[in-house]
């Protein structure tokens, strides 16, 4: 059965992948600190229990938001420049003003898209599974098969 949700557009695109899913803020630069120094894109953030050593490369994120340091929007477009980010983050609540800075700066400076939807909701984050494939729609429509 599909299920259908739709969010607001922060830098939009149209793909279809499989998704990776954490209840809990996604740390972006505990997440890729290996991807940053061997480029290892296995998860390191050992607090998130959800995500600690699942791979995130070319993944479609499902999170509620992003915490951490404030070097978080560097990271995305560090790791989105070498092509090794998700291919997706699909927030269940309002992105944060770092997060959106890095994936804007990724399709900006490096002509790397990193697709962002926000506002999706509660019902959003705890109807999607790991492993699901999720279809994402110019408008914000995401379809999780």
């Amino acid at each position: 059965m599909t299920k259908n949700f739709k969010g607001r557009v922060v830098l939009g695109g149209s793909i279809h992948g499989e998704c990776i899913v954490t209840h809990q803020g996604f740390n972006i630069l505990a997440s890729y600190l290996g991807a940053l120094s061997a480029g290892d894109t296995i998860c390191s953030d050992q607090n998130n229990r959800e995500l600690y050593k699942k791979d995130l490369k070319g993944k479609i994120i499902c999170l509620p938001k992003t915490i951490g340091s404030t070097t978080g929007g560097m990271i995305l477009q560090s790791i989105a420049n070498k092509g090794i980010g998700p291919s997706a983050m699909l927030f269940s609540e309002h992105i944060d003003s770092l997060a959106a800075a890095g994936i804007i700066l990724c399709d900006v400076w490096n002509n790397r898209r990193i697709i962002a939807i926000d506002q999706l909701g509660d019902e959003f984050l705890n109807y999607v599974k790991d492993g699901q494939k999720i279809h994402i729609e110019q408008d914000g429509t995401i379809t999780v098969e």
